[in-house]
């Protein structure tokens, strides 16, 4: 199971992470982010220790995506040593994710 984030816990957990995190940007009413949720679950599982999953609600937590320009959802930002290696709009497949941070 993906752990849920705010805004508070950002700078620790994404941040200041030794390990490169991947950050689900999604709301609840959102269809596609729903149909991720398997992926994004299945990266978790799969890369435990190697790469931190988190999700980010945009409507409970606005500022973030503010901050990051998040236009649209499902949006997803890989982070490495606390820098943006990259970003994927939309439904995308496990690899594509993966992807990012190569």
């Amino acid at each position: 199971m993906v752990q849920q984030i705010s805004s508070a816990e950002w700078e620790e957990l994404v941040i200041g992470s030794d390990t490169p995190v991947l950050v689900d940007f999604f709301a609840t009413w959102c269809g596609p982010c729903k149909s991720m949720a398997t992926v994004v679950d299945e990266i978790a599982t799969e890369q435990a220790g190697k790469i931190a999953v988190y999700k980010l609600d945009i409507d409970e937590d606005p500022d973030i995506p503010r901050q990051f320009k998040i236009m649209s959802i499902p949006t997803f930002l890989a982070f490495k040593g606390g820098e943006l290696l990259g970003r994927k709009v939309g439904v995308q497949s496990k690899e594509d994710l993966l992807g990012l941070f190569n």
